[in-house]
């Protein structure tokens, strides 16, 4: 049986052989020769045909148990015969013995095609037949899941059927290699058909000269040692076409054996050929028997293949007293290495069997997740890692007896493809949702790229802050755009941060000098000298300020220095000799001055209405007290209580009348 044979034996195909047996044995000689060399054409009678070798002989033939045990002893010498024509067809063909049969079904598709490139440089073209089947059928298989998974995807994304399309570079490498696998098969066999028709030409026209050796007139030793010549010619020739192999090879025979019964053949002579095949037939049957003792089931059996082979293509007849004897003996041998190997095949269907439960219930997950109901993008997506695992499991669990494989397979595929169907079904009801949400992004990205350039920092940066808070909160949107819209997005806000983080740190060097110029000249102040005069010395006091406001802004963690220059400056014009009021008109003019340059007009809006504040409540105040004094109309003014409350009024009125210089001045800013 050849490798492919046992392969799929081993998927649990039993083959159908046929019961018609062909022993080897038939095509024997028969009968005995008489040499007589004064005449040569004399013909004896030819003796009675022998018992054919193929017929089963047994003393009961009512006995059922034996006859199924020969049914079963022909079949496999059947099956052996018929892949020693594959053999003997190709040769090439012998080698596929040799090769390791691999667990493909366990390789990922890249090993696969590492594989096939393998096979392809290092073994006879003809040899890897079976091979190369069986990898394409698992990388088919293999593939086209990868493929539903892929469009399962696809379509999940908002995809069109009609618009998938799934291409890798292993399929590429794969179908690179197979492509040369199948021209050089191709270049082979066209090459060895042109051989065969040759050889089976050459092996046709050497039976002719076997059918014309009887009837020639000359020497018998002349015709014994051209008979001979015609036998190295047939064992030279090449091989023929297998459809050609058994009739060529029972014809050769069949002229062998007339040759042998019918001429006066020297008995001396024939007897020592039947000696030396009988000596190599039991050197054969010992082998087969040893064999039949051997564990290593494979090798056993292509060994055995090897000796009928021997037995029938290269010896020759034996002795008829021999014939039965030797060949059941033979059959005896094969027949125990045959019950040995259907053992072990039926031990290998064990582990089908099993393999077969594992599968059935992995898909039997599959169907349980499948039929879950799952409303969350994380619930999907735990459930489609968990149906990714299965789908792995499922690959690896093994192969399954042959005539279930098909349908186990189609199983499989049913129930992921009723997970894909829940799971496209729960997405196309988000692809609504998300196209939303695009256009939700689509208009900030137009917002942020709108902005940014803008110079007008305090009210843009605010407004970036906002939009990239409210990018988060809107959901997903369709993967096909997602990273291009987060790239444009973040890029107009980027260029926008960019380019105020280099104009603040421009800024920061400039006011960080401003904040030294500053420090010097509040230093300066503190060693500064009143001259008494008045107005020298409110020109002097002005022209520090003037300078102060001058050097600009300070960094904002700075701003400290402000607070420090006032307190001094404010002890300057205490010296002064001026009326309380004025001196705080002028403080209060420096500080308008402040508050007008200031970028943040907020400050000016916030004095302006804290005078107003102010002025609201020294008037409730002045209110109040004179409302109390209602209540001293019998007291004389002298009286102390009567004379604080109009010490207070004065001075209320005093601050109201300030507090409204303040307001007049604030309000000339507007």
């Amino acid at each position: 049986m050849s490798e492919i044979d046992n392969l799929q034996k081993a998927e649990g195909e039993q083959k159908e052989l046929n019961t018609d047996l062909n022993k080897p044995e038939n095509q024997e000689l028969t009968g005995d020769t008489n040499l007589d060399l004064k005449n040569t054409s004399e013909i004896e009678e030819s003796p009675q045909p022998d018992t054919d070798e193929s017929t089963i002989t047994t003393e009961d033939s009512n006995n059922s148990d034996d006859l199924e045990d020969n049914q079963e002893s022909d079949e496999v010498i059947d099956e052996i015969e018929a892949s020693n024509a594959e053999d003997a067809e190709d040769e090439g063909n012998k080698d596929r013995h040799k090769i390791e049969v691999k667990e493909y079904d366990k390789m990922s598709l890249e090993s696969l095609a590492i594989e096939l490139e393998k096979l392809l440089k290092s073994e006879k073209i003809q040899a890897i037949r079976s091979h190369v089947d069986n990898i394409n059928s698992e990388f088919k298989t293999k593939f086209q899941a990868l493929i539903d998974e892929k469009k399962a995807d696809f379509l999940a994304d908002g995809g069109n059927e009609i618009d998938f399309y799934y291409s890798s570079p292993v399929q590429k490498r794969y179908k690179t290699a197979y492509r040369e696998y199948r021209n050089k098969l191709n270049e082979h066999y066209k090459s060895l058909e042109k051989n065969l028709k040759e050889n089976l030409a050459n092996k046709l026209e050497i039976i002719e000269e076997l059918k014309g050796l009887i009837n020639v007139e000359e020497n018998i030793n002349t015709t014994y040692k051209h008979f001979k010549e015609l036998q190295e010619r047939w064992r030279n020739t090449g091989a023929i076409p297998r459809d050609k192999y058994n009739n060529a090879w029972n014809s050769y025979h069949h002229h062998v054996e007339i040759f042998y019964d019918f001429l006066h053949l020297n008995r001396d002579l024939r007897d020592l050929d039947f000696k030396h095949n009988l000596e190599k037939k039991l050197k054969i049957i010992e082998r087969a028997e040893e064999l039949a003792q051997s564990d290593n089931i494979p090798s056993t059996f292509r060994e055995l293949q090897e000796l009928h082979k021997m037995w029938k293509e290269e010896l020759g007849p034996v002795g008829k007293e021999h014939r039965e004897v030797i060949w059941e003996r033979f059959k005896a041998a094969t027949k125990l290495i045959n019950d040995k190997r259907q053992l072990y095949f039926k031990e290998i269907d064990k582990v089908y069997e099993k393999n077969l439960e594992k599968k059935e219930e992995i898909i039997s997950k599959i169907n349980e997740i499948a039929a879950e109901k799952v409303n969350s993008h994380g619930a999907w997506q735990k459930k489609i890692k968990e149906i990714e695992s299965l789908r792995n499991d499922f690959f690896n669990a093994g192969k399954v007896p042959i005539k279930v494989n098909e349908a186990t397979w189609a199983k499989f595929k049913d129930a992921v493809r009723a997970f894909n169907r829940n799971k496209n079904a729960f997405y196309k009801g988000l692809k609504k949702e998300q196209y939303q949400n695009l256009q939700k992004k689509l208009e900030l990205i137009k917002i942020a790229e709108d902005n940014k350039d803008s110079e007008d920092i305090e009210v843009t940066t605010a407004l970036m802050k906002k939009i990239q808070s409210d990018w988060k909160k809107i959901g997903h949107v369709p993967r096909k755009d997602s990273d291009k819209i987060w790239k444009q997005f973040k890029a107009a806000c980027n260029h926008y941060f960019d380019k105020l983080h280099t104009e603040r740190n421009a800024s920061n060097k400039v006011e960080l000098d401003a904040f030294n110029s500053k420090y010097e000249l509040l230093d300066s102040l503190k060693s500064l000298k009143l001259s008494g005069d008045k107005i020298k010395d409110l020109e002097t006091i002005n022209a520090q300020v003037t300078s102060w406001k001058s050097i600009g802004r300070v960094p904002y963690n700075k701003r400290y220095i402000e607070g420090k220059f006032h307190k001094t400056i404010d002890s300057l014009f205490s010296k002064l000799d001026m009326d309380k009021n004025e001196v705080e008109m002028i403080k209060f003019e420096n500080k308008l001055e402040n508050l007008n340059s200031s970028d943040n007009k907020r400050d000016l809006d916030n004095e302006h209405s804290f005078i107003r504040k102010k002025i609201d409540e020294v008037k409730h105040q002045i209110n109040q007290l004179e409302n109390n004094l209602q209540f001293f109309t019998n007291v004389d003014d002298d009286n102390p209580l009567v004379k604080e409350v109009h010490t207070n009024i004065k001075n209320h009125k005093e601050s109201l009348e300030l507090w409204t210089s303040k307001l007049d001045k604030i309000k000339k800013l507007y």
